[in-house]
């Protein structure tokens, strides 16, 4: 179905938490890959609670004398029914040797799409030594989480700007606002950025926590505002997935080419 990807220009919209609510609310097979550059990895640390070890991921796959696709699959891990992952690097120092890996890495994860498994993956930050560009390149979606404050937009107009690049920009760029209305508006956000705004989630620090920290869930947290608005924005971005690959085998079959659909 999809390859989504997540990224954000600066300061600490969530991505990581939002890419692991995401993929435990996904309503098909999904794998969660942490291609933040950063090191570290925020899901072992935080939503597994340091609860698991590392025992390989991206690095293992950079030092792996074997194709990306055959060893993507020796590092892929449990993290919940239907839910695979595979951990990021472990220090920031790792991040220069995965440089080669990304490309590879972009073409085996739209193998697992083909065979049935979404992919969602926490890109980390934009700008980064050893940023995990060729994905964002690539995927079927890419998100630039942002909130909705002034300086929050400001350091996310330039790489919108990038993003919405119709030769060196994202397949299909988008925004995911956190804190809608708090005090921008969607519209307001679209309109500044130039790249529409796909969906959002409240700024919720502590029904967020559940995925940042590993937190036990309130008895009611399923039905509660956060959950339900994770439930609504993996709709909101399957449906922008699915709504983009029907345009495209439209246009193919009237003689015209994938780009010339409105991205």
């Amino acid at each position: 179905m999809a390859v989504i990807a997540l990224t954000s220009a600066s300061g600490s919209p969530g991505v990581t938490t939002t890419a692991v609510a995401m993929a435990l609310n996904w309503p098909r097979p999904v794998v969660l890959v942490e291609a933040d550059p950063t090191g570290g990895s925020g899901i072992l640390a935080g939503f597994l609670r340091g609860t698991t070890a590392y025992d390989g991921g991206l690095v293992e796959i950079a030092l792996s004398p074997h194709v990306v696709a055959e060893s993507l699959r020796d590092v892929v891990r449990p993290l919940a029914p239907d839910v695979s992952f595979v951990a990021g690097p472990r220090t920031h120092t790792q991040a220069a040797a995965l440089r080669d890996v990304w490309e590879p890495l972009g073409a085996a994860l739209a193998d697992l799409d083909e065979n049935g498994q979404d992919v969602v993956i926490d890109c980390g930050r934009l700008g980064l030594v050893g940023s995990p560009a060729p994905l964002l390149e690539r995927a079927d979606l890419s998100l630039l989480l942002s909130r909705a404050t002034l300086p929050a937009l400001a350091a996310a107009r330039s790489w919108a700007e990038l993003a919405r690049n119709p030769t060196t920009g994202w397949q299909q760029a988008g925004v995911f606002l956190i804190g809608e209305g708090q005090p921008y508006r969607a519209s307001e956000v679209s309109k500044v950025l130039g790249i529409p705004v796909v969906t959002d989630l409240p700024d919720d620090p502590e029904e967020a926590a559940v995925y940042h920290r590993g937190t036990q869930p309130a008895r009611n947290h399923g039905a509660g505002v956060y959950a339900r608005a994770v439930t609504s924005a993996v709709q909101a971005i399957r449906a922008r997935v699915a709504r983009r690959r029907f345009n495209k085998v439209n246009v193919a079959d009237v003689g015209g080419v994938a780009k010339g659909v409105p991205r």
